[in-house]
């Protein structure tokens, strides 16, 4: 499977983005899907996972602002993002898998599909 992230760009603290992983070449709704992401000089850091079930679940740092939804039939995860913060700047990467066990849900070494990245920049 090839994912395609887009949806990133310049926004304003409070503001709201969307960013998008769409996936093609394969079987999406099989696979589990998480966003990453790396701000200037850290490493890559989970943001949150929503599996072929539906079931989600998100850092400490985002929750309660970051909302992941999949629409099968366009092949998509979508991760909807609220009351941004300077923080939250960063690249941000969509990662799939079908295989990840549970446990490693927010290991991004147990992804084998990464799309190229979109980069998130709020300014205060």
């Amino acid at each position: 499977v090839q994912l395609q992230a887009s949806g990133g760009g310049l926004v304003q603290a409070g503001d709201s983005l969307r960013l998008s992983c769409v996936a093609s070449g394969g079987t999406f709704r099989r696979y589990h899907v998480a966003w990453f992401r790396q701000a200037p000089g850290k490493e890559r850091a989970f943001v949150g996972y929503i599996k072929s079930t539906g079931h989600t679940n998100y850092a400490e740092s985002v929750k309660g602002r970051f909302t992941l939804s999949r629409d099968s039939a366009k092949n998509t995860v979508y991760l909807q993002m609220t009351s941004l913060r300077p923080e939250d700047t960063a690249v941000y990467y969509c990662a799939a898998d079908p295989s990840v066990i549970h446990s490693n849900l927010a290991n991004q070494i147990a992804y084998g599909y990464w799309g190229q990245g979109t980069l998130v920049t709020v300014s205060s």
